[in-house]
């Protein structure tokens, strides 16, 4: 009966809670929310969305992970690899930090979560083996350096254009380091040093908040952030004003655009429900022309917003206390001029805002979630599920793995299906509470088990402190410098880059190896869809697969000096007998591979006429299917019209069950079917010796 209840309730195995325990755990869970907090933030603007939306999924999912999963240490939350994913699958139909984008992120971590409950309730976790190593490693690597460099322009203060290619939105960044942010560059640089610096001299300590409280007091106090708002007639140069009001227009109609675009698609859906092909048909023609229009209007505007970046503005006031906005060096006389250099930000409103001083985190709304059910937008749901199905195996296999890892050391059964189910209820129940996707957390469950996590009650715990920071202490985190997070995200996912096993790879697999290295590279191509880079490798994998099974190891074999069987061409062997022909055959008989059977079968007829007999040395077939099964009978006839008889050696159990149920055992007769290699050969040389005596030359 308990152990029914367990299988339902995993956390039942929790009690009895000793007092030793709740120590263990309650260490462990304010240890894990120090990192947990700036952590989730940063993960959240690397999915696109107000960082309040990082701590949100830092709340629910973790309590519903940790109570329904099959891990005790296991620590499940926002990761950066599926922030990106999760960023890189809904740019195509929402700007970043928009409604609707926010909407589409809970929508996608909804779909994630129904996925991955399916794979675990039914048992269907073993699909990710689909994936070799040599791809996840690969993809892991490409996927690290993506969203490490993409943070690179928070680091040195300029914008990100976000387009249908990283590499080249990256070389717009790497173009724009004349124009940088100094102070930016330099909290940067000093939260990296000081984490490191505190990771490895004192490594007790929480490095990575004493950091975010560091440097938010700082930029506090000397007014790191130093915007305003303005019109664009407070712009001198009426061209320079022309510019923006350009690019706030044309952002407007961006917005309009995706809006019209979800509506036509949505519109063409239900025509289709409704088999009106025509009207559906229609909708869609209009769609397509909309989102031709919008990947104009996008382009044109990310070439507007780095010149804009690229400008600098003195803020001047005249004799009657007017103040005007002049490119730097081009001030009139008679103008009294600040110190401060001020460059375009951002406009709203018919505003624009410009800043002469860092990026910072800003308002973060008070309060915790509220329960809303997820916005599904049906007309999307087939265009996201790709990207939905990649980041519910990926985040099942970093669940599984940490966990396994974790298991090693502590002798704790992992059940991967009870882990599906677990990280899939809570995505789906964390998407009610305004959560975007989540999983299991490498460097957070290491802690956890660090600091000697007993039950999942550390994780409960953890994110009990983070209803403690949304209620009480989110003002506290206007003044954080989004460069921080940057350094804290950077910091993360460069530990993740591998290479290692790659060089490991091609020294055992070769081929797989090349796999893993077109992956890497196919994934910073596709960037920022890097979900098509990992699914390429699992086609080429696939391929790999079915090409091996197609030509699994199968040869004429001999004695060796040794007494040992070996291949005749492969070891330059002489043939046993000319008159029965023993052949070796590594495999599963199945549809990808009859034809080789019946090639290398032929082959020792046509090498051996004089032969009598062919003996299949079957230990190595563990399988065979309906294709095998003829292909055997085929081969057979053919060879009784040559007068040689087909016979097997060493068959396993399931293999023979077949060929009885088959009537393949009858057919052929049991006096060819032989339990071991030896006998066959011993009973063989006993029949055809004086034959094979005869065929030997004088």
């Amino acid at each position: 009966m308990k152990n029914l209840l367990v299988n339902f309730f995993p956390f039942i195995r929790w009690f009895p809670l000793t007092s030793d325990k709740l120590r263990s755990d309650l260490i462990a869970g304010i240890t894990v929310a120090l990192i947990l907090v700036p952590q989730s933030m940063a993960y959240a603007q690397l999915a696109g969305l107000p960082v309040v939306y990082g701590l949100y999924a830092s709340f629910i999912p973790v309590i519903i992970a940790s109570l329904w999963g099959s891990s005790s240490q296991l620590h499940t939350g926002p990761v950066a690899m599926l922030s990106l994913m999760s960023a890189a699958a809904l740019i195509p139909f929402a700007t970043p930090g928009s409604a609707s984008f926010i909407e589409l992120s809970i929508m996608l971590a909804f779909m994630v979560g129904i996925l991955r409950l399916a794979l675990g309730v039914f048992r269907l976790g073993a699909i990710v083996n689909l994936l070799s190593s040599p791809v996840i490693v690969g993809f892991t690597n490409a996927a690290a350096l993506i969203i490490g460099l993409s943070q690179l322009s928070k680091i040195i203060g300029v914008p990100f254009p976000r387009t249908d290619s990283y590499l080249a939105d990256l070389w717009r960044v790497l173009t724009q380091i004349p124009d940088m942010h100094l102070y930016t560059l330099l909290f940067a640089i000093g939260a990296w040093l000081l984490i490191d610096g505190l990771k490895r001299y004192k490594p007790a300590l929480p490095g990575v908040l004493i950091v975010v409280v560091a440097t938010t007091v700082i930029s506090a106090i000397s007014g790191f952030e130093n915007k305003k708002s303005i019109s664009i007639d407070k712009f001198y140069d009426k061209d320079i004003g022309e510019l923006m009001d350009t690019y706030a227009k044309t952002q407007t109609r961006i917005g309009q655009l995706i809006t019209e675009v979800a509506d036509l698609r949505r519109q063409a859906k239900e025509y289709e429900e409704q088999e009106d092909i025509k009207n559906s048909a229609g909708l869609l023609a209009n769609a397509a022309v909309l989102d031709n229009e919008l990947s104009v209007l996008k382009a044109e505007n990310t070439v507007r917003l780095i010149n804009i970046h690229g400008i600098t503005f003195t803020a001047a006031t005249d004799e009657n206390g007017n103040q005007l906005f002049f490119s730097t060096n081009s001030i009139p006389e008679n103008f009294t001029v600040d110190k401060n250099v001020w460059r375009f930000s951002q406009t709203h409103d018919d505003k624009v805002a410009l800043s002469a001083g860092g990026d910072v985190v800003g308002v973060v709304p008070e309060g915790l979630p509220s329960l809303n059910a997820p916005t599904v937008q049906w007309d999307l749901v087939l265009a996201l599920l790709p990207a939905a199905l990649v980041m519910a195996l990926i985040g099942f296999m970093e669940a599984t793995s940490i966990s396994k890892a974790i298991a090693s050391t502590t002798g704790e059964r992992v059940d991967a299906s009870k882990e599906l189910v677990g990280q899939g209820l809570a995505n789906i129940v964390g998407s009610f509470f305004g959560s975007f996707t989540v999983s299991g957390s490498f460097s957070r469950s290491a802690v956890a088990a660090k600091t000697g996590a007993k039950t999942g009650l550390f994780a409960i715990i953890s994110a009990a402190t983070v209803v403690i920071v949304l209620l009480f202490f989110t003002p506290y985190l206007y003044h954080l410098p989004q460069a921080v997070l940057a350094v804290i995200v950077m910091m993360a996912v460069f530990s993740l880059i591998r290479i290692k096993p790659l060089i490991q790879a091609w020294k055992v697999d070769r081929f797989g190896a090349v796999i893993g290295i077109i992956t890497f590279f196919a994934t910073l191509i596709m960037a920022p869809a890097i979900a098509n880079g990992i699914l390429l490798g699992l086609v080429l994998t696939v391929l790999h697969f079915l090409i091996a099974s197609m030509r699994p190891r199968a040869e004429i074999v001999s004695r060796k000096p040794d007494g040992t069987l070996g291949g005749i061409r492969s070891h330059n062997l002489e043939p046993i007998s000319h008159v029965y022909v023993p052949v070796r055959f590594d495999g599963a008989l199945t549809f990808t591979n009859v034809a080789y059977f019946e090639d290398i079968i032929l082959e020792a007829q046509r090498d051996f006429p004089e032969a009598k007999a062919i003996l299949v040395i079957g230990s190595g077939i563990n399988s065979i299917d309906a294709s095998g099964e003829e292909k055997i009978r085929e081969v057979n006839k053919r060879l009784c019209e040559l007068g040689v008889k087909l016979m097997f050696s060493g068959l396993k159990y399931q293999v023979v069950k077949l060929f009885i149920l088959s009537g393949l055992l009858e057919e052929l007769g049991k006096e060819r079917f032989f339990s071991n290699k030896e006998q066959a050969l011993e009973e063989l040389a006993e029949e055809y010796g004086e034959a094979a005596a005869a065929l030997k030359p004088a």
